[in-house]
């Protein structure tokens, strides 16, 4: 049996208002659930009642969804300042590519 090798290099990931799409997400799957309470003998009586516990497993995947992409966006933030931190310690070059200046021994 051969490997499977993809043949295209995967697309890069969408960026934007990721936490709050999650967070309209998750409160939409609320409310659906809200709404279909005061009908499950309805939804009960047609065998249909999953509909009402799809809708609040939505909402319970989504609060999972805020805290994972919450924790994401500050691991990004604090890579991000952790490069500028790095970037702006780094020494002076020139256009050769040598420092412009020996760097200073730290005393500790």
């Amino acid at each position: 049996m051969e490997k499977w090798t993809p043949k295209h290099e995967a697309p890069e990931p969408l960026e934007g208002p990721i936490v709050a799409t999650v967070t309209g997400g998750t409160i939409i799957w609320f409310v659906l659930f809200l709404v279909q309470v005061p009908f499950y003998g309805w939804f009960d009586d047609r065998g249909q009642a999953w509909w009402v516990w799809a809708c609040l497993a939505g909402a319970g995947l989504g609060l999972i969804g805020i805290w994972y992409v919450r924790g994401r966006e500050a691991a990004i933030k604090r890579a991000h300042e952790a490069a500028e931190a790095s970037d702006a310690e780094a020494p002076d070059t020139d256009a050769s590519g040598d420092a412009s200046a020996a760097p200073e021994p730290r005393h500790h």
